[in-house]
């Protein structure tokens, strides 16, 4: 990945106001039409936009915007001949943050509708396969790990780190081993704490498209990653985290920097398009010198980054990188980094958990209204052009992502392009196979440390997004279960003792003993609480 260009001497923001303004989980885009099915102009949709006519070409108007295009930019070289071929496998996915990889269980991922298992072998090197055994189509990720090799639960068919079979228990001795009785390997790379999974079975892995952050490479450089689960499509998701105009109202004091009250046009400056994405600059109309500088680039890679002069004279620079896996219909997976050339003190205080839940709790703020755009797009069946309202005061980058996926989604499984579409080709119950949801949910843990009925799959819940992929949430809420167990049992012990004790001095040390006991276990339960319970709005609490 091309490096961005660094930007004109800043004056230094503080970090949450960096991470914010340059993407606290946050963003925008759009590009021009190619190939693909194009929509034929039936439906609902095309009702929709004779019926608002006038209210769209009046919105257009005030976006500065020309009305024939649904608004926005000129576009240079539309067309496929501008697109060339594309092809989604023939690129790098991020499977998963490699510190969170466990080392003693297989990990079921998905990208599209591909099944994939992933894992450490003896050596502690990274392997994938498909997640399909080839005896009788059993998924490996439900079974364990032999001496580092993946053994089918079913039979006990074991896998070398190549897919070659290498034990089958019922064939008798001396009988050889079927030569195609091999799991379908795929290359992984473990790249700036990144792994990174190559879907072409018949092209060799193009190292070029390997994406490298320059910033992450840079002396001193911290940051701070976390994965998320979420239940809407990759491309809703890109288009939420590229759009700064939302950050204001959806988390407003979320992270002590968005407020309402912040709202304001917003400035786009398109700097390159490619057929593998577009980048450019974006600012605030009240703050023109905070100059972002944001990058999309095939196939769901977002960096969002702030370079700056700090008052002694020293370069600093803040990123938000977003990859966003396509994990099925409905579906995707996250990992975002925020990280700086500058260590705020409050990440020195504060725990990795804290931020962890704060993280998650913006995703939350957004996930309700996500869910139904995902909806009303695979319903309506229509072009986003004939569904959007895109101002060129706020939704550029909308506008540039969804042209993008006009000249590239010809080589995708499905897609939602600005002016063309091409629906999934089976619904996505019949991808999640009924018939196989029970293998999916026993599956679907690829941590350890769950504990009670929160081990119970559900897409909604933060538990299932955050904490099952997080060691650190995970043994956080382990270590505060326990000392909640631990302090509820001295407490009781201390109140007992209270009621034998002879004296009332001592009474009185034992009942106080056993109120800071049960302060203390509480305290410890809303630690649990605040790590895995999902936030609610106050205007939508009953």
């Amino acid at each position: 990945m091309t490096p961005p260009p660094p930007t004109t001497a800043l004056p230094r923001p503080s970090l949450l106001l960096a991470v914010s303004s340059a993407a606290l989980k946050i963003s925008s885009a759009a590009a021009s039409p190619a190939r693909g099915v194009r929509w034929q102009g039936v439906g609902v949709g095309r009702g929709r936009s004779r019926a608002v006519g006038r209210c769209w070409a009046a919105a257009v108007e005030e976006a500065g915007a020309q009305e024939q295009d649904g608004v926005l930019l000129p576009q240079e070289g539309e067309g496929s001949e501008a697109a060339g071929r594309y092809d989604w496998r023939e690129e790098w996915y991020p499977l998963y943050l490699s510190k969170e990889v466990p080392d003693d269980a297989a990990l079921p991922l998905t990208v599209f509708d591909r099944q994939l298992v992933l894992y450490r072998d003896a050596a502690g090197v990274l392997r994938c396969h498909e997640d399909r055994c080839p005896h009788r189509l059993a998924k490996l990720s439900e079974g364990q790990l032999v001496d580092g090799k993946l053994e089918c639960l079913y039979h006990g068919w074991q896998f070398d780190g190549e897919g070659k079979c290498v034990k089958i228990p019922q064939l008798p001795e001396g009988a050889k081993i079927p030569r195609n009785a091999c799991a379908r390997n795929y290359e992984v790379r473990d790249s700036q704490g990144v792994v990174w999974v190559w879907m072409s079975p018949a092209t060799p892995p193009d190292a070029k498209k390997l994406p490298w952050f320059e910033p992450y490479a840079r002396a001193g450089f911290t940051d701070l990653s976390t994965v998320h689960e979420l239940p809407y499509d990759h491309s809703i998701l890109l288009e939420n985290l590229m759009d700064p105009a939302h950050v204001p109202i959806s988390h407003d004091r979320t992270d002590w920097t968005a407020k309402r009250e912040d709202a304001q046009p917003l400035a786009f400056e398109v700097a390159e398009r490619t057929a593998r994405g577009f980048a450019g600059h974006w600012w605030r109309e009240r703050a023109p010198h905070l100059r972002n500088l944001l990058r999309f680039e095939a196939p769901c890679v977002l960096t969002n980054t702030l370079e700056f002069v700090d008052k002694d004279g020293r370069e600093q620079c803040f990123s938000a990188q977003f990859l966003c896996r396509p994990a099925g219909q409905g579906k995707s997976m996250l990992l975002v980094r925020f990280g700086s050339t500058a260590r705020s003190p409050l990440l020195r205080v504060l725990p990795k958990w804290y931020f962890h839940q704060n993280a998650c709790k913006v995703f939350e703020q957004d996930m309700g209204f996500l869910s139904s755009q995902n909806e009303v797009l695979l319903r309506e069946k229509v072009p986003t052009k004939e569904l959007y309202l895109n101002l060129r005061s706020s939704d550029t980058w909308v506008a540039e992502y969804r042209r993008w996926m006009d000249r590239a989604g010809h080589g995708m499984p499905y897609y939602f392009g600005h002016s063309t579409i091409s629906p999934p080709p089976v619904p996505a119950v019949v991808e999640q196979a009924p018939a196989g949801a029970a293998a999916g949910i026993s599956a679907s843990f690829p941590a350890k440390g769950g504990f009670g009925t929160q081990h119970a799959p559900n897409p909604t819940s933060r538990y299932f997004r955050h904490v099952v992929h997080c060691k650190g949430c995970r043994d956080s809420v382990n270590r505060y279960t326990a000392l909640k167990k631990a302090f509820v049992v001295l407490a009781a012990v201390a109140a007992a003792a209270a009621v034998l004790a002879a004296t009332r001095q001592w009474k009185a040390v034992l009942l106080g003993a056993a109120a800071v006991l049960a302060a203390a276990s509480y305290a410890c339960g809303s630690v649990v609480s605040l790590i895995t319970t999902n936030f609610i709005r106050t205007h939508r609490r009953l």
